[in-house]
């Protein structure tokens, strides 16, 4: 079966954005690949976190997925840093790598605006990571959004560096283009949602009714507001409802405290069973722990067979 890798970084709250744009996707490639799923905590320390909160966020965040629907006999979960081998086969990849193919990299330029008193090594070698990751597995595939494809493409690039420097050995890993839907925030239609606009532009998947009820009541409703809210809707309501309720808009008969109420109604529906997981994953981390462990276990099985035959084929052995 293709074997199929991504991964996701701990540094926040899952978001409805994260859901629709990435999460929802992973549930359904389980069916039809070999997939390896990753919480990318060396990722994460590119920007300024606390120890406690990178543990506490990548616990939370498996109890996320796995609420999700990830489902451990189907895909192998596992933390980044409990695999030898990724931040190994960064540096020969590292040393592989032009300086200037990292420069022009369109998210290391927006890292760096993003914090300018912490532009790390990190965030420049940040895709050199990235490729290691996903060639270390020798996946032959990779969800990905448009938006990173980018960084795909010099995994792809290091991946026929290394097979013209040393022998043919990695697999140019392919875009599986994820019917990816771009959520916008609440707050900044015109922006997709992320965390760092604030809580109000964001539906967490652990908010409670109350603070979903509120988010979606303070929601802006100017005319891509309105659309924004809409296009939701259609993702979590009833789908006739919501043609009657686009032709309402269209004629200019659409109360919006109308649609704010059913959106409400509609995205706490969703959320419902997963909240439901979430409380018993909480209640039974240990188990959560020993999934990450097995996961890691089988990535680590996979990931020994790589380094060995690349250090032969380097020179390292």
């Amino acid at each position: 079966m293709n074997k199929l890798f991504s991964g996701i970084k701990p540094t926040g709250k899952i978001h409805l954005g994260n859901y629709l744009g990435a999460l929802k996707n992973w549930v359904e490639l389980q069916e039809k690949y070999q997939c390896l799923y990753f919480i990318a905590d060396l990722h994460a320390l590119t920007i300024k976190i606390n120890p406690d909160e990178l543990r506490d966020h990548s616990l939370q965040l498996a109890i996320d997925l796995l609420s999700l629907g990830i489902d451990p006999k189907k895909a192998v979960l596992f933390r980044q840093s409990d695999v030898i081998g990724h931040t190994e086969l960064a540096w020969i990849f590292n040393c592989l790598t032009p300086v200037s193919e990292l420069e022009r990299m369109t998210q290391f330029k927006d890292e760096s605006k993003k914090q300018p008193d912490n532009v790390n090594a990190g965030l420049l070698t940040y895709p050199v990571l990235q490729a290691a990751d996903i060639l270390l597995y020798r996946a032959e595939s990779v969800p990905v959004g448009e938006d990173q494809l980018q960084h795909l493409e010099l995994s792809r690039i290091i991946a026929r560096k290394f097979n013209n420097r040393y022998q043919r050995y990695f697999p140019e890993p392919k875009p599986v283009i994820s019917p990816a839907r771009r959520v916008m925030s609440l707050k900044y239609p015109e922006r997709k949602m992320s965390k760092s606009h604030g809580e109000a532009s964001y539906i967490a998947l652990r908010d409670d009714e109350k603070t979903v009820s509120q988010k979606i009541k303070k929601a802006v409703t100017d005319d891509q507001g309105v659309l924004n809210l809409l296009e939701l809707y259609s993702y979590f309501g009833d789908l006739k409802k919501y043609e009657r309720m686009m032709n309402e808009h269209k004629s200019g008969k659409l109360m919006n405290a109308s649609l704010k109420e059913d959106l409400a109604k509609a995205i706490l529906e969703f959320l419902k069973p997963t909240q439901e997981k979430i409380v018993y994953y909480e209640n039974n981390k240990s188990k959560v722990e020993k999934i990450l462990r097995d996961g890691a276990k089988e990535a680590q099985k996979i990931a020994d067979q790589t380094m060995a035959q690349v250090k032969q084929l380097v020179g390292l052995k």
